[in-house]
């Protein structure tokens, strides 16, 4: 098994590592789009989350990670009771993937050997509980990414196609990474996923000396790295544990509501996805921070990976999207 790099080792990229964490505390927000250069830790990033989350408890056998043997599909066929301790899964999918490895298909060697007619399921059964990772989402064939969108949204997978009708849970932080340079999203596509970020190589030198020393001390000795990062990264954990069990409780008064409406109107944001996410968010950051209202300072800080993605494209305007999100906020919140 692949040692995962520490999640608080991590140098810089903070919008990134922000996003991820408020996904770990509210898996609902969407998911999130990492566009940037190669090379700048994407995927590291993933990994690290997940391996710093607790383990799940799942039935043994179970091919969608039940917690509890009542909730195992009919069709997995298991009939222990018996609950195993696993990592928090993280699966990657592969460009090319047909929709049948996503969603799961008809056995066919079972159908061809004993004539039985049954279920062979897919990669969104895997990732049930945990993390489904694409990298270049943007060379994904649509029809795929809009399916793996409505399934994260839903919480579950529906198949029926070859006599079969099956359904089974999938509720999964979905991450997508791409280089812009490769091609970029549908607007309808983009507007679907929760949060986005844009992630760049460092400028600074020192920066890029801190990055290159600590992935040399990882390669070089992984246990004594792992173990001079294990406080952080347990605190990170306990913050996020802590959230999740304070976020229903975060107040919420009509003022920010109407903060949330009047950002996403003044920036011309489509539909209302834009309200509620960043509304969601918000509310993620505050139960981290210990707070146990939503504020201004909260959507201040979330407003950019929230809505940057969500702009329509104004040709007099240069300025990027994270800038004109900027000057938003600015402009309503003061």
């Amino acid at each position: 098994m692949t040692t995962a790099f520490p999640f608080s080792a991590i140098v810089g990229q903070d919008d990134m590592k922000r996003a991820m964490i408020l996904t770990a505390i509210d898996p609902k927000l969407g998911g999130v789009l990492v566009f940037g250069d190669r090379g700048t830790g994407k995927s590291t990033a993933v990994r690290a989350l997940a391996a710093l989350l607790p383990e799940i408890t799942a039935v043994k056998g179970c091919p969608v990670n039940s917690e509890h043997p009542k909730e195992v599909p009919d069709w997995a066929g298991i009939e222990t009771k018996e609950t195993v301790s696993r990592a928090t899964p993280v699966v990657d999918l592969p460009l090319g993937v047909t929709e049948d490895r996503v969603t799961g298909a008809l056995d066919i060697e079972r159908a061809l050997t004993r004539g039985e007619k049954a279920f062979q399921p897919g990669l969104l059964a895997q990732a049930n509980r945990g993390y489904l990772y694409i990298d270049e989402v943007n060379l994904l064939e649509d029809h795929i990414v809009d399916l793996l969108l409505d399934v994260a949204q839903s919480g579950e997978n529906v198949v029926e196609r070859e006599g079969l009708s099956i359904r089974h849970p999938a509720r999964f932080v979905l991450v997508g990474s791409g280089n812009p340079e490769e091609g970029e999203l549908r607007p309808q596509l983009l507007d679907r996923f929760g949060l986005s970020v844009e992630v760049r190589s460092p400028d600074d030198i020192e920066e890029r000396i801190e990055v290159i020393k600590r992935r040399d001390a990882f390669e070089t000795n992984p246990r004594n790295f792992l173990r001079r990062f294990r406080p952080k990264d347990k605190e990170i954990r306990d913050r996020i544990l802590q959230a999740r069990e304070n976020l229903a409780g975060i107040e919420t008064k009509k003022p920010v509501l109407k903060d949330c409406a009047q950002l996403c109107v003044t920036l011309g944001a489509d539909g209302l996805r834009g309200e509620l996410t960043l509304l969601r968010a918000g509310r993620a950051l505050a139960a981290y921070q210990g707070d146990t209202a939503l504020s201004r300072d909260h959507l201040r800080a979330v407003a950019p990976i929230a809505l940057s993605h969500r702009l329509r494209r104004d040709p007099l305007d240069e300025a990027g999207s994270a800038t004109r999100v900027a000057r938003t906020v600015d402009e309503v919140l003061g």
